[in-house]
């Protein structure tokens, strides 16, 4: 496990690097200050605001915990940021990030949290090899299985292997939909709430296979779209072998799509390993799945050769500190960072919401998404990179692109829009980040 969590590690890190901005006195744990996290994962909003109660419970220390809505995180940020009392704690997960952000970030070198750490390979650095943001967990991403479903409908895991065979399981599955009870795919949905999956994490695909065929190893100033046929393979499949098409994805939310895959309504739902604990332990949701039943395989797209990929893996979870906020608040927020990774609550929460992590006194998550991560890397399998990372202006492109999505499906648009927003908007964005 350790062997294959290095490996991962190692290879992530080949597509990633770069950072933010100061050092504080580091280690008193009166009860001053207070800490102001700007959370931007909706999905582990909850938890946030348990951990931060029980944080507040026994340090008297307020931990005020705000998440932004999906897609608008980096609206709420700038925002925020401006205010007079702004978030002390924040995410800054990319080179993007860096660049924007880069001037209110702490630098974060010989504080008691990063002497946690295990290891530095998720960190970012501004250009004076100050460390401004820590990695505080690894992710994988693919297409979810119900393992029960698929069997039922006459298949195994081992009957796909590539986009060819993943097509013709779910075209037999959608045209027996009404037979079985259940559909292959849970909906696309194009509703903000559910798109970053396709504008992001579907979009990697194209870009991870052009970055590593041009060997990109910095973010580039324009992309040539060379995958973008994969791309629609993909698009097409999930759009058309579903009970939700056309126009009713764009009203589609990630909680009903969630829910239809929860409640065996479909055999695959796109999403990632941070949807384990939602999917096992949600009775308030009206579903609670068997873990036995799920697994992870990659996102086939067609592309040569992909019999041998693995699931998509990296990070945005990067943890970053305001250097403009008051000193009590800045060593407040370390002391809370500290207990996050070191505490039984903290460490227990990470593990079953985000996963491995890279602190001495990380838990063992029992998600088993990350156990098909590792036994696909352990059979050679290459990992599929975060290459969205490099995205500029990541909330602008996306939202050209999931524009340029809904009029290819549901309004009957040319996919040369796509390749358009995709190809275009790469180069529109670069050039209002970097003047």
């Amino acid at each position: 496990m350790k062997k294959t969590l290095a490996l991962i590690l190692a290879a992530v890190m080949a597509l990633s690097l770069v950072a933010c901005a100061k050092t504080p006195a580091n280690g008193g744990t009166e009860a001053k200050g207070s800490v102001y996290y700007l959370n931007f994962k909706p999905e582990a909003d909850q938890a946030w605001q348990a951990l931060a109660k029980t944080y507040t419970e026994q340090t008297g220390v307020e931990v005020k915990v705000v998440t932004a809505a999906s897609g608008q995180y980096d609206t709420m940020l700038t925002s925020e940021l401006d205010k007079s009392a702004p978030p002390t704690m924040f995410q800054v997960g990319n080179q993007g990030a860096v660049n924007s952000y880069g001037d209110f970030c702490y630098p974060l070198d010989n504080t008691d949290v990063m002497k946690e750490m295990t290891t530095q390979d998720f960190n970012l650095k501004n250009a004076n090899g100050e460390t401004v943001s820590i990695g505080y967990c690894y992710e994988a991403y693919g297409i979810i299985v119900n393992k029960a479903l698929l069997k039922q409908a006459g298949y195994e895991l081992s009957d796909i292997t590539n986009f060819e065979s993943l097509k013709k399981v779910a075209d037999d599955i959608h045209s027996r939909a009404a037979e079985l009870g259940f559909d292959a795919f849970s909906s696309a949905g194009l509703e903000g709430s559910s798109s970053w999956r396709f504008s992001g994490h579907l979009a990697n695909m194209p870009l991870f296979y052009e970055f590593r065929d041009d060997k990109v190893t910095a973010q580039p100033a324009a992309i040539k779209g060379t995958y973008l046929d994969a791309f629609k393979n993909v698009w097409d499949l999930y759009t058309t072998d579903s009970a939700t098409t056309g126009a009713a994805l764009t009203t589609a939310t990630g909680d009903a799509s969630e829910a239809e895959f929860g409640q065996g309504k479909a055999v695959f739902f796109q999403n990632g390993s941070w949807e384990y604990a939602n999917l096992v332990t949600s009775d308030d949701k009206g579903f609670k799945m068997n873990p036995e039943d799920l697994a992870m395989i990659p996102i086939y797209c067609g592309v040569e050769g992909e019999e041998k990929a693995g699931l998509c893996c990296g990070t945005e979870n990067c943890w970053a500190v305001n250097k403009n906020a008051k000193e009590e608040d800045i060593q407040a927020t370390l002391d809370f960072m500290k207990w996050v990774v070191t505490s039984d609550e903290g460490t227990t929460m990470l593990a079953e919401q985000f996963g491995p992590c890279p602190f001495k006194n990380a838990k063992t998550p029992a998600n088993v998404f990350f156990a098909d991560a590792n036994a696909y890397t352990a059979a050679g399998n290459y990992i599929v990179t975060w290459a969205f990372n490099w995205t500029p202006a990541v909330d602008d492109w996306r939202a050209g692109v999931v524009d340029a999505l809904t009029q290819y499906t549901v309004n009957g648009g040319s996919w040369d829009n796509v390749k358009t927003a995709f190809v275009d908007g790469w180069a529109t964005q670069y050039a209002k980040e970097n003047g």
